[in-house]
């Protein structure tokens, strides 16, 4: 499969799931997990063991660091992130990751249903259902921002 074969099947499949399976209900702090839509966006680049910069993050996302920063400081006291030691294992560069909690809120604040997903995989069979898993692994794996190269 060519690289503009797979643009256009992700075109057309990624649209189908999110019409199935997307919620139908606008997203507010005053939900239960107290999520700004931009709160949600960022717990989703986040991972529970593999570290991210803040400033990694920042230039992913098109944010201020500083904006990152004030919202990061919010979602740590929810408990949905935690600080740990950085990608590059230098003390003073401190990395963020999603906390038990925070994947909590993930799955309660999601734009997929999680019923809706229920129905969709209960359509397919157990190795099609890893499949698919695998398959947007690696796609979100690959959509992750890098880390910048050090001159030298």
């Amino acid at each position: 499969m060519t690289i503009d074969q797979a643009v256009e099947r992700v075109q057309f499949a990624y649209p189908q799931v999110y019409y199935a399976c997307h919620t139908r209900h606008a997203r507010r702090r005053s939900s239960p997990f107290q999520l700004s839509m931009r709160d949600s966006e960022i717990l989703v680049h986040l991972d529970r063991r593999e570290p991210m910069t803040l400033s990694l993050l920042a230039r992913h996302m098109d944010l201020a660091p500083s904006t990152l920063s004030e919202a990061l400081t919010t979602l740590e006291t929810l408990g949905y992130v935690a600080k740990s030691p950085g990608l590059s294992g230098d003390r003073r560069e401190l990395g963020l990751v999603l906390t038990p909690r925070g994947v909590e809120a993930v799955r309660g604040s999601s734009v997929l249903e999680s019923g809706r997903l229920r129905v969709v995989f209960g359509r397919l069979n157990a190795r099609q259902r890893a499949a698919v898993v695998r398959g947007l692994d690696l796609l979100a794996r690959a959509s992750r921002p890098a880390p910048a190269r050090k001159a030298g």
